[in-house]
């Protein structure tokens, strides 16, 4: 796949959220990257879904007494309270990975990282045409060459990316389509971008199974995956208990696997991503923190949204963002209680923010029982519910 050799290469400076300044009152309990790490067989790495999403398997563990069981997803409604507030990420992958070819007849793999504008997928108005991606074999390119995706669809390379030792930079390239819908075209030549860790060829049904059933917003390049696992019904059920269940937007890119190339995990540079926080969804999350209510956050991307806003603003706000929080151990959250998430990659980011919310110790403990009961890992796998 096209990210497999350019993953160590993503995203933009930060100019709100820098990560020293985070984390600079935190003195890292691990500071070494290899304090991160654990043993997985390639054998427990999900390559496909399961048929039915809520059939997953569900580590539950308690923070406090440090109880672990394995459940599967379906049995998440009795782990709810009817107090709680669910936070949902409702961002929508776009088929990213496009295929094409010069006037020469020579073969060009795309793939599109994020608007080079500030204007929407779905707008009302025709949406910028300028986006900034990575490209296979861009040597065979230069500026103002075409690459002809289909009759009605081609993308155009205005401006090549800085080439650093870090790996190649983000390419300016212009979308030529017909009509005024960009994500029409994208639905009908584009392929959804599975990460590099699912070692197949696409098929149809990654369309469908790599997007939560509450998708809305179009412009992630990965799938906010801990949501993979709800289905309607259960949704549903949810509400029936009495949960109120809210959305923020987060837009997934790349970054989210570029590994941490650095021993000193504090050298780490983290990707910048966009958010999103709609007036309802701030008002009810703080009437709950008021109120002395849980906020279960579904995925790093809620956490990483809520924590960064809050740490920002004093409270959650209404606002339209952009953050590169680093959350490792000690961290002391301010917002979320409690964590739906997938298994993560060994020495990621995202395994560093699980221990910062259940101890490092406790998190790699828990982990290496996952392998023991031979769990499915990563993006189409099983996931932990992270109780108080």
């Amino acid at each position: 796949m096209l990210y497999n050799n350019f993953m160590t290469k993503i995203v933009k400076d930060m100019k709100n959220f820098d990560t020293k300044q985070i984390n600079e009152q935190q003195i890292p309990q691990y500071k070494n990257l290899e304090d991160f790490d654990y043993f997985l067989p390639e054998e427990l790495i999900a390559q496909f879904p399961l048929k039915k999403r809520d059939n997953s398997r569900m580590m539950v563990v308690s923070r406090e007494n440090k109880d672990v069981q394995n459940k599967h997803f379906f049995d998440i409604i009795s782990y709810l309270k009817k107090s709680d507030v669910l936070v949902l990420n409702n961002t929508k992958v776009i088929p990213a990975r496009l295929i094409g070819t010069k006037s020469t007849g020579a073969k060009v793999e795309i793939f599109l990282l994020h608007p080079a504008s500030d204007s929407s997928l779905n707008s009302e108005k025709r949406p910028k045409t300028l986006w900034y991606a990575l490209i296979k074999n861009l040597k065979r390119l230069k500026p103002n060459d075409i690459v002809k995706i289909s009759d009605e669809f081609s993308v155009k390379l205005l401006q090549k990316g800085e080439i650093t030792s870090a790996g190649p930079g983000e390419n300016l390239v212009e979308l030529i389509f017909e009509g005024d819908d960009l994500s029409n075209v994208l639905e009908k030549y584009g392929e959804i971008p599975l990460p590099p860790y699912i070692q197949r060829k696409n098929i149809q049904e990654d369309k469908n199974t790599y997007q939560t059933v509450f998708a809305k917003t179009p412009g992630s390049v990965a799938a906010p995956t801990a949501g993979l696992h709800f289905t309607s019904e259960i949704l549903e059920n949810i509400r029936e208990k009495g949960v109120k269940i809210v959305y923020i937007t987060l837009n997934v890119g790349l970054g989210t696997f570029l590994p941490v190339k650095e021993n000193n995990i504090l050298d780490h540079k983290m990707h910048t991503e966009s958010f999103e926080i709609p007036q309802d969804t701030a008002d009810i999350i703080n009437e709950a923190k008021i109120s002395g209510k849980n906020i279960v956050a579904v995925g790093t991307t809620v956490t990483r949204t809520l924590e960064a806003v809050y740490r920002k603003y004093g409270k959650i706000l209404s606002v339209k963002d952009e953050t590169d929080i680093f959350i490792y151990p000690p961290y002391e959250f301010k917002v979320i209680d409690k964590l739906l998430t997938n298994f993560h990659l060994p020495k990621s980011t995202l395994i560093m923010l699980v221990s910062a919310l259940m101890g490092r110790d406790f998190t790699l403990s828990c982990y290496k029982k996952a392998v023991e009961e031979k769990y499915r890992f990563f993006s189409y796998g099983d996931c932990m519910f992270i109780d108080k």
